[in-house]
């Protein structure tokens, strides 16, 4: 990338390569024979999406193969394009495979799990001190992002709004383990020096958190002018108005790359139960030494985490928070395969119909 391209504005003179293309994506590309073209995608709209090619940005849509599937590209998927030159046209007819996933389940009785973004590297889950600060929600960014693959920072920022930064990131760090806490201001650029180890050419971040925690404004911190927009704060709960509306992938003048996510209000846990052990290794390691193997650490006899609890080892809200996701993990894996059941059923009643009316057409 051409380091004095607009930060995030995609100048068809000014790209020259797919961000993040390795030799690993070129080995799965190669299969596709003809007019085919790889791509990234870089932000997504109602009906198309802004796609990065080769020495150029493209919009385009999905095939109708894909829709028919369900098989739907999110904002840093590399994917394949078919280029039909001779009505100057794009299509997304596939996706290659994903290094990473980050997804969260959906809400209501839908099964289905939302994928966020693709392929990312480091996930910088953002809170700020003051109101937004909530150690149970962090609990479940954490379970997510574990469950995605990628690695994840806690960002700790505004911290030019407190002058107990020092607490505020001992407390985040009693339920992060070996996770980095990172305490910024995105706003005076203090702090983000400590962010640069992440952040480098063809590695992909994504920024997660809730509405008005700053992530435009690190955007911009980093891009060294307005990309994002952002407003002012509140003075009722100290957060930035929400402005942040789409997906986005962003090229840093470095070369990092950047995916900027709307605020998250609501975190369902969707299918991941692989990121619960990590973001609680403190009880899983302690569970190792109870008297069942099972154990749900409620009534059991002999349960050493409910004995590390006592002892104040753990803290009650934290074994709570550990049985709300679990029961919650439990919900989830329920409504999936109910949703199978009825994915099945719904089937086999299509099968039947088929049969039903062949019968009726042929007399047999």
């Amino acid at each position: 990338m051409n380091e004095k391209r607009d930060c995030g504005t995609f100048k068809e003179t000014e790209i020259t390569s797919i961000p993040g293309w390795n030799t690993e994506l070129e080995e799965a590309f190669a299969v596709y024979k003809g007019p085919y073209v790889a791509g990234r995608v870089a932000a997504q709209h109602k009906t198309v999406f802004d796609i990065i090619i080769q020495n150029a940005m493209i919009q385009a849509a999905v095939s109708g193969a894909m829709r028919r599937i369900g098989k739907q590209p999110v904002v840093g998927d590399y994917i394949v394009l078919l280029d039909q030159a001779e009505i100057n046209t794009y299509t997304i007819v596939d996706i290659l495979p994903r290094k990473t996933c980050l997804a969260r389940g959906s809400t209501g009785e839908s099964s289905e799990e939302q994928v966020i973004a693709a392929n990312i590297d480091t996930i910088f889950i953002v809170t700020a001190a003051g109101k937004d600060l909530n150690l149970r929600r962090l609990e479940r960014y954490l379970t997510i992002v574990y469950a995605s693959g990628a690695r994840p920072v806690i960002l700790l920022n505004k911290i030019d709004l407190t002058e107990d930064e020092n607490n505020l990131a001992r407390e985040i760090k009693e339920i992060a383990d070996e996770v980095p806490v990172i305490p910024i201001s995105a706003l005076t650029k203090r702090g983000l020096e400590g962010l640069e180890p992440y952040i480098s050419n063809d590695k992909t971040v994504a920024l997660i958190g809730s509405s008005g925690v700053g992530k435009s404004t690190l955007i911009n911190a980093f891009c060294g002018e307005t990309i994002q927009k952002t407003l002012e704060v509140r003075k009722d709960d100290d957060k930035g108005k929400h402005t942040t509306t789409v997906r986005q992938l962003f090229i840093l003048p470095n070369g990092g790359i950047f995916i900027d996510n709307p605020g998250i209000r609501e975190i369902q846990l969707g299918d991941s139960s692989e990121g619960l052990d990590k973001t609680f290794s403190d009880i899983a390691e302690i569970a190792k030494n109870c008297r069942f193997k099972d154990c749900t650490h409620n009534d059991e006899p002999k349960c050493a985490v409910r004995k590390a609890v006592e002892k104040g080892v753990i803290s009650q809200d934290r074994l709570d928070s550990y049985h709300k996701l679990v029961s919650e993990l439990a919900f989830q894996s329920e409504k999936a395969e109910l949703g199978l059941k009825r994915l099945e059923k719904k089937k086999y009643k299509g099968i039947a119909q088929t049969a039903r009316k062949y019968r009726e057409y042929t007399g047999k």
